[in-house]
């Protein structure tokens, strides 16, 4: 057993993690160490598919270092079953019989992603987190969502998540890129009433989501997650110009969903963008990234040094 949790160690390496113990009880309750931890499960959820397709099991399996040096189990792996790739897995987390008596209020009891979800919580789980990256992180972010709207908030750790749009924040020229956003936001409110009039069942469904506060991991140089940034500041800006109730009517909908609703659909059942969200936890990192291979990984969300620039932003 020694030789094998020692080869599963180099692996671990191999794949640019070094393997840690659990810290104190104070550092469970770190943001780094939570973010750390959710960056590396999910990584091991990778790493399981890429063991199944090289068919490496037992002691050559990589997988198991990246959650089993921080006293987690997994108990199920989550199987498309077209393809029977690994999209996702749920861990359990084991406390340690040395911190078995301290506190583990902030310790999760599940790790979880995309389905299963529902079920795992009826069934009595507590402190349950919810965690992807990319793509992973839109499956995590409804399901985040259709657990908020049945009043059950899940920690939940959205790394590079996708927002599809315009890239704005790549416009250098600050006033030109505030104005297309202050002009985009009035069209997409003039599409609102003129397609729901005074139905104001989308307001009463973002509402509804108002109270979950996901943790949003961006790169301000991955492209595919950087408008996030834009998002939630233009938000943060109409409300100083006094043209918050404007920016509260675009923020529930997006332009090409309210077009689509008036010339193709029945008013009113449009259907709700998925990267539109009400509040947030937002941690830009700040750190240079040579590449967008690096900018939109998930191993930079583990490093110990990073420049990390966070704000919260609540929906009223």
């Amino acid at each position: 057993m020694p030789s094998e949790i020692t080869g599963r160690r180099a692996r671990c390496r191999r794949y640019g993690i070094r393997c840690r113990r659990l810290p104190s009880s104070g550092g469970r309750n770190c943001p780094h160490h939570q973010r750390s931890i959710a960056a590396t499960l999910v990584q091991g959820a990778y790493v399981l598919e890429h063991d199944r397709q090289k068919n490496r099991h037992g002691p050559e399996a990589c997988a198991p270092a990246w959650w089993e040096n921080f006293h987690f189990e997994l108990i199920r792996k989550l199987v498309d079953v077209d393809d029977f790739s690994i999209f996702g897995a749920i861990y359990e987390f084991k406390s340690p019989s040395s911190i078995q008596n301290s506190s583990n209020g902030n310790a999760p009891k599940f790790v979880i992603a995309f389905r299963a979800v529902r079920n795992l919580v009826s069934a009595g789980g507590q402190n349950v987190w919810l965690a992807g990256h990319s793509l992973g992180s839109a499956i995590t972010t409804l399901a985040g969502k259709n657990m908020a709207k049945t009043g059950i908030n899940l920690r939940t750790f959205l790394f590079n998540p996708p927002f599809i749009s315009a890239p704005l924040e790549r416009i250098k020229e600050e006033k030109v890129k505030q104005g297309i956003r202050i002009a985009k936001s009035f069209i997409t409110a003039g599409l609102a009433v003129a397609v729901r009039g005074h139905d104001n069942s989308s307001e009463g469904s973002f509402a509804m989501l108002a109270s979950w506060v996901p943790n949003l991991f961006v790169n301000p140089a991955d492209v595919i997650c950087s408008e996030y940034i834009g998002y939630f500041e233009h938000r943060k800006t109409m409300e100083k110009i006094g043209a918050g109730h404007i920016e509260k009517l675009a923020t529930q909908t997006s332009g090409r969903h309210m077009v689509r609703s008036l010339f193709l659909s029945e008013p009113g059942k449009e259907s709700e963008p998925l990267r539109l969200l009400p509040s947030a936890r937002l941690t830009r990192n700040l750190s240079p990234s040579p590449d967008f291979r690096q900018a939109h990984g998930i191993r930079q969300w583990w490093e110990p040094d990073l420049n990390l620039q966070c704000e919260e932003y609540i929906y009223n």
